[in-house]
């Protein structure tokens, strides 16, 4: 593996400290994984190994770089700086490996994918699955917001979600638009309607996800631009646990059409005078882009895009 030892060493101030290669990438397992349990599983060390070197680190620069949480860590303000120079460093890192081995086919490594739901991620693992069938791949699904937090510190490599915010060190592609509906129960008054009307929504009962959702986020801007306040909002962190509400007859939904999958329970209604749309993006840090098995991710993602 290239050795991070001798680009650090180039830099070292001849009367100050020599920095330690191993206690550093003990530190950037740490922070990028979020924990000392994860990061010695993830090194192959001791917890108490991975501990010491970190120790060691803190205390040859005499600085703080973790606060201890429960059983976690969160970054002090200096971490969280080191943090971002040794992704550039071990990014780096990767693609010298990936130039030296640059003839060799992709038939081993991993890659870790995550995405806010699992409509638009899933054909794009399929494919990608069928293209490199001997590469590692793992899903963590969650929202938007926790999905780009888990991207920036580099616990996965690439995601599939609605909301990529504006980032420069992100890299970001429009992967697909669907239009937003809303979905009622079977037996709704509305059930013999084809579309409703904003204003419509006045008088009815919402059940809505999070309000870090992107769906809900786009709903609740038309419904203020419209001036429209529903007659009450039950939030349930679930997209399968909105959808039972719904079919229970709690209220009524909002979903992206691509991602309604058909219910005899259930009905989908356009809305008649808002054009309300949500667009997932395919995302990585552009700092990772150039990675061979992310660059294999994003061109199966494209294929598709291009596709549909």
């Amino acid at each position: 593996m290239f050795n991070s030892y001798y680009i650090f060493s180039l830099y070292k101030h001849p009367s100050g400290p020599q920095m330690n290669s191993a206690q550093l990438r003990a530190f950037h397992a740490v922070a990028s994984r979020g924990s000392f349990t994860a990061a010695a599983r993830g090194l192959n060390l001791t917890q108490p190994t991975l501990s010491s070197q970190v120790k060691a680190l803190e205390e040859t620069y005499g600085i703080r770089l973790f606060h201890r949480v429960g059983r976690g860590v969160a970054l002090t303000e200096l971490g969280a700086r080191l943090l971002e120079v040794t992704q550039r460093l071990y990014t780096l890192e990767e693609e010298a490996e990936e130039i030296l081995s640059a003839a060799r086919e992709l038939n081993a490594g991993s890659i870790r994918v995550g995405s806010d739901g699992p409509h638009h991620v899933i054909p794009i693992i399929a494919e990608f699955n069928r293209r490199y069938p001997d590469l590692e791949l793992s899903l963590d699904m969650g929202n938007a917001d926790r999905v780009l937090r888990d991207l920036r510190e580099s616990r996965i490599d690439v995601a599939v979600l609605a909301s990529a915010g504006d980032d420069p060190r992100l890299y970001v592609f429009p992967f697909r638009t669907s239009r937003l509906v809303l979905f009622i129960p079977d037996g709704h008054p509305w059930s013999k309607r084809n579309k409703v009307r904003l204003a419509d929504i006045a008088a009815e009962r919402m059940v809505l996800r999070e309000t870090q959702s992107a769906t809900r986020k786009i709903f609740e801007a038309a419904l203020q631009k419209a001036g429209v306040e529903p007659r009450s909002v039950m939030q349930i962190e679930s997209r399968e646990a909105v959808r039972e509400a719904v079919a229970a007859g709690l209220g009524a939904g909002v979903v992206s059409e691509a991602e309604f999958d058909p219910d005899p329970r259930l009905k989908i209604l356009p809305f008649a005078d808002a054009g309300l749309e949500i667009t997932e993006y395919v995302v990585c840090l552009e700092d990772r882009r150039r990675l061979r098995i992310v660059q294999a991710f994003l061109e199966v993602a494209q294929a598709l895009a291009q596709a549909a």
